[in-house]
C-alpha cells in the first residue's frame, strides 16, 4: 500500500513541476499548442468516424487525415523555431519561420487536394 502512495505522490509531484513549468510558457506558444491540439483530435475524429462508419472512399479519409497529421507536424516545426529557448534558430526571425509555415501548409495542401482526385 505504501509502494501506492508513493506512486501517486511522484505522478503528483511530476504534474505539479510540468505544470508550473508550462505557466513561463509564452503565449504565442501556447496558441500553437493548441493548435496542434486541435489538428490532432481532428485526425482522431476521423479516424473514429472511419471505424464506426466505413471508409468508402479511403483516399478522402486517407487525406482527411494526413492534412491533419501534417498541418501538426508543420505547426511544431513553427513552435521549434518560433521559440526564444531554443538557440539553434536564434538567428531566424518569427516572421520568417512564420512564412516557411505558411508555404509549406500551402504545398501540403495541395499535394493533399490533388491526392483527392
Amino acid at each position: 500500500m505504501a509502494r501506492t502512495s508513493s506512486s501517486k505522490e511522484n505522478a503528483q509531484a511530476l504534474f505539479h513541476s510540468l505544470r508550473s513549468a508550462y505557466a513561463a510558457t509564452p503565449v504565442n506558444l501556447k496558441i500553437i499548442d493548441l493548435y496542434v491540439g486541435f489538428a490532432a483530435f481532428t485526425a482522431l475524429i476521423q479516424v473514429v468516424y472511419m471505424a464506426s462508419v466505413g471508409s468508402f472512399p479511403f483516399n478522402s479519409f486517407l487525406s482527411g487525415v494526413l492534412s491533419c497529421v501534417g498541418t501538426a507536424v508543420l505547426a511544431v516545426c513553427l513552435r521549434i523555431q518560433v521559440n526564444k529557448e531554443n538557440k539553434e534558430f536564434k538567428d531566424l526571425p518569427p516572421e520568417r519561420a512564420f512564412a516557411d509555415f505558411v508555404l509549406c501548409n500551402l504545398v501540403l495542401h495541395l499535394v493533399i487536394m490533388n491526392f483527392l482526385g
